[in-house]
């Protein structure tokens, strides 16, 4: 619902700047691999990439846990359900 109030509202300037950095970030690994860069500088900056994400997503999931699930962002009411849902968040991070 657009309006609604999430974990990330009140850093959500800071968070766009990050995600802005990440897509830059994939850009000049695009313009690396279009320069016939070195393989491993490429992978290199994969790796960064990915961090980078992760760290996003680390905060994104402690917003949530510390907003969302005590009541305030429409998640489940439940605590049972609330562990559920942030256990199967942890889990697909860490499915790659």
């Amino acid at each position: 619902m657009a309006g609604q109030e999430r974990g990330y509202s009140a850093t959500k300037d800071q968070l766009q700047k990050r995600l802005a950095r990440i897509e830059g970030q994939v850009r000049g690994v695009s313009r690396m691999v279009e320069g016939d860069r070195y393989c491993i500088d490429v992978l290199t900056q994969i790796n960064s990439i990915r961090a980078a994400l992760d760290k996003v997503a680390l905060g994104l999931l402690d917003g949530h846990a510390k907003h969302c699930l005590i009541g305030h962002g429409g998640g489940p009411t439940d605590p049972d359900a609330q562990v559920k849902e942030l256990m199967g968040a942890v889990g697909r991070m860490l499915s790659r």
